[in-house]
């Protein structure tokens, strides 16, 4: 048995001499040391996250390449463990280039006592950084502790290491209704949940290990002792557990009896339909009215509505008092489905409304039609009977400038019946703005305004942060457009650009959009700016010397534009793309592809373009944290960019599951509300 007081490394080597070497070498000078053998690079991810280690010794060979691998590895993963590079030959040059890359130092084998004495130095440094953290945790978890007992908090905690439940309080046995701790202490978290929410768990346990999970709440379905199922939103805090890292899962208590609250409880559930959850019409019309009477802050607003296929044929099936049973399960399935922020009503026996708010009406589109396939997958119990069924989706869009709300609720609802009509199963779509007529006229005042806008300098450029899921900050925006019209309100690209795009004013606003952001680069220490690039000016080739002039203008470093292309226009011009991504490389520029993935054809694209950049479609991340097939999709997206040193982006990321998730796919940055919703960019 390894003593109590080894200290864990990790020696990567293909030999298992230099594993026994390293050990009787340290042993010898009085370290006691625990080895674990790592033989191949493509096992050192799992390693660094499974083994508690003090230290990596990399075995690698002449080639610096090695050395970068190892470190890259490290860094994926988040590793803070100290990295000593073993080689045959050393000297300082070697010894500088490998630090450079983030080794601590070179040793080799040759020379024990050096060995030995690099070894207790970086050991000595890491212990001392750890107690340094413990003791912060320490204190920390101390004064959460202390304030939970002052407040009467019965909080239901648990403590897990490495995917195990290794306590729990009475508070945590009681929300899962088990008898004593022995029934769960011990046993994998994930017995404890819901097959769709490991994938978020998952992630957020590696992301708080890594301490990288700030205040975020995860959503997360528990499977009680009862068989029966219910959605927590839990709390997740790094921490020890007798000496060792830990993560504690907290679901708070409700807090609060004081009149206030009791009346605002009182009202909340007053206001809800007791089977379902959802808001009963009357309070889900008041609550509608509300929310439209704010401006939609970015992309689109939609009304959606959802009904079982041949309700009238189920209940008779299962009986007036088993089918409200049924509707209680059927609007559990919406529910897991649909954001904290989506309005969620019932407004009919068995029919539902939610007022959503998304990036693009794709992505409502997309999130309506994994709803269908989840009912259709879905095995509802009811009684003795076991059923299944069906189910129909509406959709109809609100004008963000005039919004309608009846107009919205009946075009949602005649959509959801003409869906019913044509056999179910399927999603229409009511837009009224698409009528030609009314889009011509339109399109008539959309251009005298962009026009005048253009002439006049009133477009004005918003920042959207990206945030990197690597931990370090890396500065890096993406560039959005806004118009004011003569009165001064400010205009989405959604309201003016399709104009613009009928009416080949998109090459000007482009270029306008590329001279504020040199011009705000110039005055701004950012690190990287994400411009994106129309169809037109893909293909207008005279784009790159106009920038050759504004790059010699502005007096900017290239590198901090990067120029994205959607896959749809990468897509039908391709060779027009490639033409401007090399000469876009050529001048300094990144290049990257947004809306990344659904296209038909990905790979073809990555093996075409010189790329630095893709963005993973934001429709991708819509039912990501529950859906296996659509996370393995994103998987191989990501697999294969990183086969090809493509950096990923995952676009509008709006909840802390779908972040958890990405963190365990290997996405590398994510954009969306979630990260920050537009900020106004300040020149000067």
């Amino acid at each position: 048995m390894a003593e109590p007081s080894a200290v864990p490394m990790i020696v990567l080597t293909p030999h298992q001499d230099n594993v026994e070497a390293i050990n009787s070498t340290l042993r010898n000078a009085g370290h006691a040391v625990r080895c674990s053998w790592i033989r191949d690079l493509n096992d050192l991810g799992d390693a660094l996250q499974q083994i508690n280690a003090y230290m990596l010794i990399a075995f690698v060979g002449p080639d610096p390449a090695e050395t970068s691998k190892v470190m890259s590895v490290c860094k994926q993963f988040g590793a803070e463990v100290p990295v000593l590079i073993a080689r045959e030959q050393v000297d300082e040059d070697i010894i500088a280039a490998a630090m450079q890359q983030g080794a601590r130092d070179v040793v080799t084998l040759k020379h024990p006592a050096r060995l030995c004495a690099v070894v207790e130095r970086e050991l000595d440094a890491h212990k001392q950084a750890r107690t340094l953290q413990a003791t912060i945790n320490a204190a920390r978890e101390y004064r959460e502790q202390l304030k939970s007992f002052m407040a009467g908090s019965a909080d239901a905690i648990a403590h897990v290491q490495e995917g195990i439940i290794v306590d729990a309080n009475p508070a945590w046995l009681e929300l899962f209704g088990l008898p004593n701790a022995e029934a769960i202490v011990g046993t994998p978290l994930m017995d404890s949940f819901d097959a769709e929410s490991h994938a978020a768990i998952k992630g957020a346990l590696v992301a708080c290990m890594q301490g990288r999970w700030m205040d975020h709440t995860l959503r997360a379905s528990a499977l009680l002792s009862d068989g029966s199922s219910v959605s927590l939103e839990i709390e997740l805090l790094k921490t020890e557990f007798d000496g060792e890292p830990a993560v504690r899962l907290c679901v708070p208590a409700n807090k609060g009896t004081n009149a206030n609250t009791l009346d605002r409880d009182l009202n909340e559930a007053l206001e809800r339909d007791a089977t379902t959850g959802a808001l009963q019409r009357k309070f889900f019309i008041e609550r509608l009215k509300a929310a439209l009477a704010q401006p939609v802050k970015a992309g689109v607003r939609q009304l959606v509505s959802i009904e079982p296929d041949k309700l009238p044929a189920i209940c008779e099936e299962v009986g007036p008092l088993g089918v409200e049973d049924f509707v209680g399960q059927f609007a559990g399935l919406i529910d897991e489905a649909r954001q904290p922020s989506d309005l969620f009503g019932r407004v009919g026996d068995g029919a539902f409304m939610l007022l959503m708010e998304r990036g693009t009406p794709r992505d409502i589109e997309v999130w309506a039609n994994n709803v269908i396939r989840k009912v259709g997958a879905q095995v509802f119990r009811v009684g003795d009977k076991q059923i299944s069924c069906t189910c129909s989706v509406g959709i109809g869009t609100i004008d963000p400038r005039a919004p309608d709300i009846e107009a919205s609720i009946n075009d949602a609802i005649g959509a959801r019946h003409r869906a019913h009509g044509r056999g179910g199963n399927r999603l229409e779509v009511i837009d009224r703005q698409d009528e030609e007529t009314r889009q011509q006229a339109a399109d008539e005042i959309w251009v005298r305004q962009i026009k005048a806008a253009l002439m006049e300098n009133r477009f004005r450029l918003m920042q959207q942060p990206i945030a990197s899921l690597l931990g370090e900050d890396r500065g890096m925006f993406d560039v959005l457009v806004r118009m004011v019209d003569e009165t001064g309100e400010e205009l989405l690209p959604s309201e003016f650009i399709p104009a613009a795009e009928r009416n080949d004013l998109m090459k000007n606003i482009d270029r306008w959009v590329i001279g504020a952001s040199m011009t705000f680069c110039a005055s701004r220490p950012v690190k990287r700016l994400f411009v994106r690039l129309s169809k037109d000016s893909v293909r207008d080739k005279s784009l790159l010397q106009w920038l050759s002039n504004q790059l010699k203008a502005t007096r900017i470093d290239s590198q901090r534009i990067a120029f994205q292309v959607s896959e749809q226009v990468a897509t039908e011009y391709l060779a027009d793309t490639t033409e401007l991504a090399n000469g876009l490389r050529k001048l300094g520029f990144m290049f990257a592809l947004e809306h990344f993935g659904t296209g038909r054809d990905p790979a073809r694209l990555i093996a075409h373009l010189p790329l630095d950049y893709i963005k993973v479609d934001g429709t991708l991340m819509q039912g990501l944290a529950v859906d296996h097939n659509l996370q393995q999709r994103v998987r191989e997206l990501v697999d294969h960019a990183k086969s090809k040193e493509i950096a990923t982006i995952a676009e509008r990321v709006e909840d802390a599951n779908t972040m958890a998730v990405l963190w365990q796919l290997g996405v590398e940055f994510i954009q969306g509300f979630f990260v920050n919703e537009p900020e106004r960019v300040v020149m000067g």
